[in-house]
């Protein structure tokens, strides 16, 4: 294990609560972030990682700095599936794109906490449990396998448990009341369609988990390495959201890329737990080479989506804009045979 001093983690604490704060202030109001805005906010949160990674380079040294680096851009490629669940959200419940950043600000709180959570558990269980990592790998082998064929991309934000468990917890209304969670009808508190976006966000943070955590964790089993790279991953995902809104299906290369990250980490982390288990003998790949695989396929994904893009789909006869972000204020409408089984009756 690392030997981290403790003034390191009170950097990276006091760091990533004065960011969010900013963030909350810079962003306090409602309004559509633009593409400068969100190119400006991108910059800043990988700014900010590099800069932290400087840090561990100069006070932890090169091992650790390389492997905080790998992980962070492990994280970040992995975080673009993420984009494309969080468009599909925002298009199911007709987010206003003024409301879509307070979403995902909470969004990106939560997953602080949960990943902070899955971490901590991950490197207790690997550090006692080396025979874990291959069931690890096989997780990961298990995505590639979804993601080749397709099966990735079936979610369904109605049916998230979350959704349905807050629905039958609380009310929820169908209109938006501007960026509120809760209004009152009638002398009694509902939720607004927002509080169930949050937690739609919140669900699906918690799937993609089952690939980031393993995945970050054969790049490192240090608690202080993992999560920090994790966490500078995450608090960029918002402005990269903005910067990449309405390009998403352009790289549709990426998909494929994410799914060779995916099965090399499964492959390194094998190698790793033979090594520990077996013999000494056999080779692990050394983060330097794992950073250096990680950007060429995402490099190659982005440059073949941007030269061979997808032939345009064809119209649906008779559709209506469905596009993310919609300026509408209405959440989706059901009628009654088209409700979700369990769904309490609608207020207001």
């Amino acid at each position: 294990m690392i030997d981290v001093p403790s003034w390191l983690w009170v950097a990276f604490a006091v760091t990533v609560v004065v960011s969010l704060a900013v963030d909350l202030l810079a962003h306090r109001e409602a309004h559509v972030i633009g593409f400068k805005e969100a190119a400006a906010w991108s910059a800043v949160w990988v700014g900010l990682a590099l800069v932290f990674g400087a840090v561990v380079f100069l006070v932890l040294g090169t091992a650790p700095g390389v492997e905080y680096t790998t992980a962070w851009l492990l994280e970040k490629s992995l975080s673009v599936d993420n984009l494309f669940v969080f468009a599909l959200i925002f298009a199911y419940f007709k987010v206003p794109r003024a409301y879509q950043h307070r979403v995902l600000f909470f969004g990106v709180m939560g997953a602080l906490v949960f990943r902070g959570i899955f971490l901590a558990a991950g490197v207790a269980v690997v550090s006692r449990f080396t025979a874990v990592l291959f069931a690890f790998a096989a997780v990961l082998f298990y995505s590639t396998y979804k993601i080749l064929k397709g099966e990735d991309d079936e979610f369904d934000p109605g049916k998230s448990v979350a959704v349905r468990l807050l629905r039958k917890i609380v009310p929820v209304r169908d209109e938006y009341s501007g960026m509120k969670f809760f209004v009152r009808e009638a002398g009694k508190r509902v939720a607004t369609p927002l509080l169930a976006v949050v937690a739609a966000i919140e669900a699906a943070d918690l799937v993609f988990a089952v690939d980031s955590v393993p995945a970050v964790l054969a790049v490192s089993d240090d608690a202080f390495i993992v999560y920090t790279s994790n966490a500078f991953a995450i608090l960029g995902l918002r402005a990269l959201y903005f910067l990449l809104s309405g390009l998403l299906d352009r790289f549709h290369y990426l998909s494929k890329g994410l799914a060779l990250i995916l099965s090399f980490i499964g492959v390194k982390l094998i190698l790793q737990a033979s090594h520990k288990m077996f013999s000494s003998s056999i080779p692990e790949i050394p983060s330097p080479v794992s950073l250096a695989v990680i950007a060429a396929i995402l490099a190659v994904s982005v440059v073949l989506s941007i030269r061979y893009p997808r032939p345009p789909a064809e119209p649906a006869e008779g559709g209506g804009d469905d596009s993310p972000g919609g300026a509408g204020e209405r959440a989706p409408t059901r009628t009654e045979g088209e409700r979700d089984a369990g769904d309490p009756p609608q207020s207001g």
